[in-house]
Parts: C-alpha cells; sequence; structure tokens
C-alpha cells in the first residue's frame, strides 16, 4: 500500500517550503536516506532525504509550487517500517549538495560512479571540486563545450529558479516593508592594509586558514554593535526588539544564488575565532553544504561588495533586521594629510538602516565607530 511523504518542519521558524527539484522520478527505485527531493525555503536550500526505502509511486506536488509543512508531496511503495524519530539524515549512504547532485545528472554520471569518488568534504561528503577533479581524469567535456551556438543574437529568456525566485520575493518584502535610509563614510585604512600584508602569510602557517579583510571589517562591527546596541535590533508592532546576542550574517555569492550564513556570538570569538568560522562557513555555503541552523537567527548583516571592485554600495537590508553594513573596495588615492597630499588606501563604509527603528544620526555615529576601529587596526586585531 503506497505510503504518503510528507513535507517536513524544516526549522522552528520555517512553515513552508518550496519543490526545487524532484531527484527521483515515479518507478525509480529509492534507497532509505538516498536524496529525493530539493527543497528551497526562505532560509536556504536543501535536500530531503527519503524516509523510507522502496519505489516511488507518484509525485505530488510538482517542482516549484510552495506547500506548507505536513503537506503530502509523494507516494512510495515500501515494505519497510517507518523511521525511528530523531534519526539521524547524515546516517545516509551517500550524501550530494544540491549543487554536485545537479553537476552529475548534467554530466550523467551514475550512483555507481559516485559511490567511487573519494568525497573530502565533512564526513567524507563529495564536493564540486571533488567531482570536477573526477571529470577532468575522466576527460568528459562539460556541457558549454559540447553545445550548438544558436541564435547568439536573439532575445532569451532564462526561467526563474525556485532559489532565484525565493530571493527576489525576500529583497521585494524588505523594500516594501522597510523604509530603507542610507549612510556613507570614508576611512583611511592604510594601517591597516600594512598590517594585512606583513601578517597574512604567518598567520596562514600559524592557524591553518587565510586571514581576509572580511574579519576586521567582521571585528569591527562587533566593537560598533556594542557601543550602538539599538542597531542590533529590529522593528516590531509592539516596540523595537533590542537583541540580546550578536549574530552576524555574511552575504555569500555562490553560483546559485546569495546566501547568508550567521557567525553566532560574534562578540565573544576572537579574530582568528572570527576568520575559521567564516572559512567554515563561505565553504559549506559554496558546496552547497548549509544547515538552516547555520542561516537562522542573524541580527545584524555584513555584505563586502568591494571584493567585486564596488566602490560605493546601498544593499538591502535582510528583513526583520534593522540595518545591514556594505564595505567596499579599498582603493589607493591622493589624501589630504596636513599640509600636504598623500597616496593613502580609503574605502567607503555604508549602512542601510531601519529608519523607523533609529535615526541618521546614530548611523553615521555607527558608521564613525566602525571606521576608528579599522583605521587604529589595534581594535580590529585582538
Amino acid at each position: 500500500m503506497p505510503v504518503e511523504v510528507k513535507l517536513p518542519q524544516l526549522g522552528e521558524t520555517v512553515y513552508e517550503a518550496t519543490v526545487g527539484k524532484w531527484l527521483k522520478r515515479p518507478g525509480d527505485r529509492v534507497e532509505r536516506f538516498e536524496p529525493l527531493v530539493e527543497l528551497i525555503t526562505e532560509k536556504v536550500n536543501v535536500e530531503m532525504p527519503a524516509p523510507l526505502g522502496g519505489r516511488l509511486v507518484e509525485i505530488l506536488v510538482p517542482e516549484g509550487q510552495t506547500v506548507p509543512t505536513g503537506t503530502p508531496i509523494a507516494l512510495m511503495e515500501t515494505e519497510q517500517p517507518p523511521p525511528a524519530e530523531g534519526r539521524a539524515v547524515e546516517e545516509r549512504s551517500l550524501r550530494l549538495s544540491p549543487l554536485v547532485a545537479r553537476l552529475a545528472r548534467e554530466h550523467g554520471i551514475s550512483r555507481e560512479e559516485l559511490e567511487r569518488i573519494p568525497g573530502t568534504g565533512a564526513g567524507g561528503r563529495i564536493t564540486k571540486h571533488d567531482l570536477l577533479r573526477y571529470l577532468e581524469q575522466r576527460g568528459t567535456p562539460s556541457p558549454a563545450e559540447t553545445a550548438p551556438v544558436q541564435g547568439e543574437r536573439e532575445d532569451r529568456l532564462v526561467p526563474l529558479d525556485p532559489l532565484r525566485r525565493t530571493i527576489a520575493e525576500r529583497l521585494s518584502r524588505s523594500v516594501r516593508e522597510i523604509p530603507h535610509a542610507y549612510a556613507l563614510v570614508e576611512a583611511d585604512v592604510t594601517d591597516l592594509v600594512r598590517y594585512y600584508e606583513r601578517n597574512r602569510e604567518d598567520f596562514e602557517r600559524r592557524y591553518g586558514v587565510r586571514l581576509t579583510y572580511t574579519a576586521f571589517f567582521l571585528r569591527a562591527a562587533v566593537e560598533a554593535l556594542r557601543a550602538y546596541p539599538v542597531v542590533n535590533a529590529q522593528w516590531t508592532e509592539e516596540g523595537i526588539l533590542l537583541r540580546g546576542r550578536i549574530h552576524i550574517g555574511v552575504a555569500v555569492s555562490t553560483e546559485r544564488g546569495l546566501l547568508v550564513p550567521v557567525i553566532r556570538d560574534a562578540d565573544e570569538k576572537s579574530l582568528v575565532g572570527i576568520v575559521r568560522e567564516l572559512d567554515r562557513l563561505v565553504r559549506r555555503a559554496r558546496e552547497g553544504q548549509l544547515s538552516l541552523e547555520e542561516v537562522q537567527g542573524g541580527t545584524f548583516t555584513l555584505t563586502n561588495p568591494g571584493v567585486f571592485g564596488s566602490v560605493w554600495s546601498m544593499p538591502i537590508i535582510h528583513h526583520p533586521q534593522a540595518a545591514i553594513l556594505a564595505t567596499d573596495a579599498i582603493t589607493k588615492r591622493p589624501v589630504v594629510r596636513g599640509e600636504g597630499i598623500a597616496i593613502r588606501s580609503v574605502m567607503h563604509l555604508g549602512l542601510a538602516f531601519d529608519h523607523r527603528v533609529f535615526d541618521g544620526e546614530v548611523a553615521v555615529r555607527f558608521l564613525n565607530r566602525v571606521k576608528e576601529c579599522l583605521e587604529a587596526v589595534d581594535p580590529v586585531t585582538r
């Protein structure tokens, strides 16, 4: 008798999800804990494992449709008893991120081949780099190399995938519900650049992880949030909710879209701790391995468009937070110093903020505190 497969509760604040892509088709054999369907939530995209082994009989919810938790999404034929509550999803014999699963399908890599690929990810998981290395050794051309070139000058409609649509809806909601205001200051980070260039190689040798400017920006943001806790807040109809802990989300650009993993209790971490956690989360984001817990609960967000060359940004607030800090590119420019002109390393710091929660004076004071920390160097290197 067919058994209903229901949409699980994916997080304490997640009550619905969009079916991104079915990884199995009706009639396919499915092993227990094998990836069955890719789900898109407001927080992150995740693979849902099959709760039972058996045969997929019918897909009840098509790709692109959003349904609430508990909705039957498929029917399976199985002779196995229901899984014990709390059984760990990491017991699957083969674990693939959505990105790796898509690449495998595009290149026609069978399950048997995948099981032979050594994984270098957490718990032996196959990463994108593992798969690309395997394809290179196998000598398989990419789809872009084999696809014919047709109609290069014709208009082309690119359909929205569920993740892109979710990102669009989330940003639209932020702009629609939050009255955005902006503030901008300029920081002379010449001494910070000198510190970075002197210490980055020794830092990597000592701690085994690469030092980045983003880590300094995070440390400066922590100091400013301590000084101005109203920035670490959110608007509610009952009043302004001041958050008791500092959980900073970091915008990460991936092949599938923008993700915002969260560095929890950032104010309790040293520079080394920030660097290690940032490196871990960025790798997991780009390999499609983020869990819901790693993208929930942020109280403030930092985005660093400067890595792409931006010199002046106006970011959109990550709803329902009160503010987002943008750090732009560090560039060398002539600057008046005393009675002369010197070439200095300069950057812009921009803050988009919810004008209901605080006013421009607080925004500028907050940015000046970030600026002071970066220019003094010492507060961000501890």
